[in-house]
């Protein structure tokens, strides 16, 4: 596999799996209460986590779960699990917050800046994943710069593509953001149920095809 065809799965790969486009208007609905300075802490927040922690796991993710004795079909079913909570929340519009204090509104921003945004909707079980079979592919230094840098690419478009979120807050008003937030926690718990589908069936196969010997 040549450089540019390694770098280009690189690319291609990551933006399907993490697919910005898609977060927008989950992102939109979160921080519509939000200023724009919030709105934009909160997407740099986001990205920054979502590429250290899938950088980490690219260069240790072998290793992390060998250690913990851990699958990434466990880390489906709890990212299944983060999902419908968060879908559940969105369906009530319990994310449209009153402002309050700019402290409030701070640590707000914290808390969805960690989960859900970075952990699991950026940095999910299939980025996650991607991430340890492409390094294994990366064979030498050149390429697995070609991994980082292709990566770091993808999370500054996913940063541009949240914070243009901010026109759409504008042009939807408070009753568009509410009818697009209980429709997104709609489909994030569609979601949700098929990522924890897709980590529980092998393991339920597993399961008994080690009591059937």
């Amino acid at each position: 596999m040549s450089a540019y065809e390694f770098g280009l799965i690189v690319i291609t790969s990551f933006f399907t799996l993490i697919n910005p486009l898609a977060l927008m208007p989950v992102f939109m609905s979160m921080t519509a209460d939000m200023s724009h300075r919030q709105r934009h802490f909160t997407a740099l927040k986001a990205t920054l986590i979502s590429l250290a922690m899938l950088l980490v796991f690219a260069f240790g993710g072998q290793f992390i779960f060998q250690f913990f004795s851990i699958s990434i079909d466990s880390l489906r079913i709890v990212g299944g699990v983060i999902f419908f909570y968060v879908g559940f929340d969105m369906l009530q519009a319990r994310f449209s917050r009153i402002k309050s204090s700019d402290e409030t509104q701070n640590q707000f921003s914290n808390d969805i800046a960690i989960t859900p945004l970075a952990i699991p909707m950026i940095c999910g079980p299939g980025s996650i994943t991607n991430g340890i079979v492409l390094m294994e592919d990366a064979t030498s230094f050149g390429y697995k710069m070609i991994l980082i840098g292709g990566l770091t690419g993808i999370m500054l478009l996913t940063y541009i593509i949240l914070l243009s979120s901010s026109k759409l807050v504008k042009l939807m008003g408070d009753m568009g953001i509410k009818v697009m937030m209980r429709l997104m926690g709609l489909i994030v718990m569609v979601i949700a149920v098929e990522f924890f589908f897709a980590g529980l069936k092998p393991i339920l196969i597993d399961i008994l095809a080690a009591s059937g010997k």
